[in-house]
């Protein structure tokens, strides 16, 4: 699939690659069927030194294992039955990553619905957008971006991105309060969404 979009932004700071990860298109192409939506909401781990994280501390086991590959890979893990998907940041000595919350889906909506066996609220969340998009861990956990399976490309421009704490994680101590939430401001297509939609759906174009 043509337009991937240049991941090295990855490889740097992960705050702020969770920052300009809002607005790209995620498209997977599974068993013959594409698939997509625009990022509005994401949550950056950083690791070591982040208690809300998979790898804090340095804890290693054979379920993060994939959480030390470098920039660019992909980490799933499941959690109440649940698929959720990370993109990886920096290189494998700073296990730190990217949690995708909520997409604004594009192509192939009649497919997201169908996996999800719904018409509506099909990806405002992490277990609900790997579902939509075909994602799993026992098939895509570990492998990397752009690979025909699941490809990142340029998509749209958030008018304003908002930072809030982290969801369902209160009790990990001083890592609650960490700012660490980036959404599209005023886009409906996010976990735990109020009040009336921005014009756009918060985008730019």
């Amino acid at each position: 699939m043509s337009g991937q979009a240049d991941i090295s932004f990855l490889q740097h700071d992960t705050l702020e690659a969770a920052r300009a990860l809002l607005g790209k298109e995620i498209i997977t192409e599974i068993d013959g069927e594409a698939t997509s939506g625009f990022i509005t909401e994401v949550e950056a781990y950083l690791g070591l030194d982040d208690r809300a994280a998979h790898t804090f501390g340095g804890r290693r086991t054979k379920k993060n294992e994939k959480m030390f590959n470098s920039f660019g890979h992909i980490y799933v893990y499941s959690m109440h039955g649940h698929n959720c998907m990370n993109f990886l940041t920096r290189e494998k000595e700073h296990p730190e990553g990217v949690l995708i919350r909520g997409i604004e889906p594009n192509i192939g909506k009649e497919i997201m619905a169908s996996r999800r066996s719904r018409e509506n609220d099909l990806t405002t969340g992490p277990g609900k957008l790997t579902k939509a998009l075909g994602i799993k861990r026992d098939l895509h956990n570990g492998m990397e971006l752009n690979n025909g399976i699941l490809t990142l490309r340029e998509g749209r421009t958030p008018a304003v991105i908002e930072a809030t704490k982290r969801i369902g994680i209160d009790t990990k101590e001083e890592a609650v309060d960490f700012p660490y939430r980036f959404i599209v401001k005023g886009n409906p297509h996010i976990s735990r969404f109020k009040g009336r939609a921005s014009e756009n759906n918060g985008w730019k174009h």
